[in-house]
């Protein structure tokens, strides 16, 4: 556990692995997760196109997040091309618990740099704790294709996570990000440790 605590803190800044009871629970659920991961990536896609729509003014964002948008759908694809080819159906879209809890604490008033700051690291740390639960799966599940196929999934979201905080340093002062950034991996820690354990969903 202190190695996985300290790969997760080094490559991810994430202050808190996940339970390692997430992926012995996963494979019992392989219709709700992939299901489940497939709304995911649906919805970084959209959450990518609302950003490009509400700062169309930015253009290193445009131009940066334009080809994740089709990289994300390619995703949402390559999981329903899973799910058909083992006989499973996309079932219904959940709520997502630990989404909406990230969302209750980005700043909804004050200065529009702070609501715009907010936005980018909300993604940044989707992606983070994405790419760590994909890691986990490439390496705990007892199935080698989904294995290799969660690796290639970890290795894209990790240059996404980057991508959200570079580009937050880029049109803000990077000690205002970072303060700000350390105040979400510390809310982040306190809801991974309230969120209930279960092997049905992504996050």
């Amino acid at each position: 556990m202190q190695e996985e605590t300290i790969d997760v803190k080094n490559i991810l800044g994430l202050q808190l692995p996940s339970d390692p009871r997430w992926v012995d629970l996963a494979p019992l659920s392989l219709e709700e997760i992939l299901t489940d991961h497939a709304y995911c990536e649906q919805k970084a896609a959209t959450t990518c196109i609302s950003l490009i729509q509400r700062y169309s003014q930015y253009e290193k964002l445009v131009m940066e997040l334009a080809p994740i948008v089709t990289e994300e759908w390619g995703h949402f694809r390559a999981v329903l091309a899973e799910l058909q080819k083992r006989g499973l159906k996309l079932g219904k879209q959940r709520k997502d618990i630990y989404v909406n809890e990230l969302l209750s604490f980005q700043k909804k008033g004050g200065h529009v740099d702070d609501r715009f700051l907010d936005e980018l690291l909300t993604m940044a740390l989707i992606e983070a704790r994405s790419c760590e639960r994909f890691k986990r799966l490439s390496e705990g599940l007892n199935d080698a294709y989904l294995r290799k196929f969660y690796r290639k999934f970890m290795e894209s979201e990790a240059g996404h996570y980057t991508l959200f905080i570079t580009l937050a340093e880029h049109y803000l002062p990077k000690k205002k990000v970072r303060d700000r950034w350390k105040e979400w991996l510390a809310f982040e820690k306190d809801l991974m440790q309230r969120m209930e354990v279960r092997g049905d969903r992504i996050h």
